[in-house]
């Protein structure tokens, strides 16, 4: 066989379909000599029999590795400023055993939510190195900031922050707060996770127009006219899977012109600057992100002359990686089904595509289907010595937009029966996981030194009927 013309520029025909492109795996990810894929030693069908499919299976020592290379990184890269702030970005993947992982690896935790912020304390992290976005935030769940006195608010408006100061002065405690702003910088990644343009619902705008101060300098004047607020200081997310620096350096260079103007109009310089995450990962051999130190180097440098040249101390810097640490760290594990080939036109004639479904899809991954993502795959089970075939991974859903991977050379006897792997899955698929078509979400297994362990457990029936109030009336079969 040759390359299929309907294959992407980007994916060669391999020589060895069942060669591991590291770049893809978590560190301990291999063959064994029975061409079987393992974790740590343990080999997929092990895994499969104990705990089912799909499955996402974790490498704890890869996810903590990954965190201590931002920690360690960007401290070193901040080191004559006293280091940075790392802040795990939970919405990435967020469960009890990883917010403990996180804090015992000297890094803090995002939440966008009351539930991530509930994860995150019952796990025993400090309030005061937990953060809180969110566009909207209820009243609850700012309550409950204040109740704890978290170490920090990220507001995102004017109406919140009058909310919040509202809130905070009614129980007469202070909000530590963050203001989320709109650098304008156009990050190259996909439309919908693009998160620091104009014409989108993050953030303070950082425009005057024909109004003297911007929006965001008007809520600099709330709060720190305000006793119930402590501006802490100012934040900026650019967007996500990102892998140009360029966006990361201008973001800073127009948040640090910021805190001068606020210098300069009311003689306070604001202690800290975030700059947020969104560094990208490899998903495909197209893919190629820069090392952890580049980027916390090549940041701090931008930082260090802005500030010289707006005659600034160089704030606290704190960042906000989540996919850069947990996706990686993660593979899916699936069980094939059915095969089909269809034929395709093409320039000439006909191309064949084959369709090999398994036992899960967007409602373990909706990313295909949200934001075009593109993903790699292999035969888990065995080694194959037959011909590579373009595959695309279908899921089982009712749609036709249910694809897992678009595009993968597979060998030509994967079927039914076959474990196939989808690495990179460890940030923002079970995080946006769902019961469509009343599938239960999967479990997560985690390894570490040759054993695993439940940290998520699966859906069973009981628990896909449990919310519906007439299934106890119906009975059971």
């Amino acid at each position: 066989m040759a390359a299929s013309p309907l294959a992407p520029a980007w994916l060669n025909y391999p020589n060895d379909a069942n060669e591991l492109n590291p770049a893809l795996w978590a560190q301990g990810v291999s063959r064994l000599e029975s061409g079987e894929l393992a974790l740590d030693g343990v080999g997929v069908r092990e895994l499969a029999a104990r705990y089912g499919t799909p499955v996402f299976v974790m490498s704890e020592t890869d996810f903590r590795s990954r965190a201590r290379a931002f920690r360690d990184a960007f401290n070193e890269a901040f080191a004559a400023e006293g280091g940075a702030d790392v802040y795990y970005a939970g919405k990435a993947f967020l469960s009890l055993a990883v917010a403990s992982w996180m804090s015992e690896e000297g890094l803090r935790i995002d939440t966008c939510s009351g539930g991530e912020l509930l994860v995150a304390l019952r796990a025993g992290v400090d309030p005061a190195h937990i953060g809180l976005h969110g566009n909207n935030k209820s009243d609850a769940e700012l309550n409950r900031a204040l109740e704890v006195n978290l170490g920090r608010i990220v507001v995102d408006s004017i109406d919140e922050l009058e909310h919040l100061a509202a809130l905070a002065g009614a129980r007469g405690t202070v909000a530590n707060v963050l203001l989320r702003l709109k650098p304008g910088v156009h990050a190259h990644t996909h439309e919908y996770i693009a998160t620091a343009h104009e014409d989108q619902k993050f953030g303070l705008s950082m425009l005057a127009e024909d109004q003297d101060v911007s929006e965001a300098m008007r809520a600099v004047d709330i709060a720190l006219g305000s006793d119930a607020i402590n501006l802490w200081g100012v934040h900026a997310h650019i967007g996500s899977q990102i892998f140009d620096p360029e966006g990361f350096e201008m973001a800073a260079v127009r948040l640090i012109d910021f805190l001068a103007d606020i210098a300069h109009r009311h003689r306070v310089q604001l202690p800290e600057l975030d700059l947020g995450g969104g560094y990208g990962i490899a998903y495909t051999p197209e893919d190629t992100p820069r090392k952890v130190a580049e980027i916390a180097q090549a940041i701090a440098a931008v930082v260090r002359q802005r500030c010289a040249e707006a005659q600034l101390e160089v704030p606290r810097i704190s960042i906000e990686p989540g996919r850069a640490i947990a996706g990686p760290s993660t593979f899916t594990l699936y069980t094939a089904g059915v095969r089909k080939d269809v034929e395709v036109d093409v320039a000439g004639g006909t191309a064949t595509r084959r369709y090999l479904s398994v036992d899960g899809g967007m409602s373990d991954n909706p990313r295909p289907v949200l934001y075009d993502a593109d993903y790699s795959a292999v035969l888990a089970s065995r080694a194959s010595g037959a011909e590579p075939i373009l595959t695309r991974v279908a899921g089982k859903h009712c749609e036709s937009g249910d694809i897992v991977v678009r595009s993968a050379y597979l060998p030509a006897d994967a079927g039914r029966g076959d474990l196939i792997a989808v690495p990179g899955t460890g940030a923002y698929c079970w995080a946006l996981s769902s019961n469509y078509n009343y599938l239960g979400r999967p479990p997560v297994v985690a390894l570490k030194d040759g054993a695993s362990r439940l940290i998520v457990r699966g859906e069973n029936e009981d628990d896909l009927l449990r919310r519906d109030v007439g299934a106890n009336e119906m009975g059971s079969e």
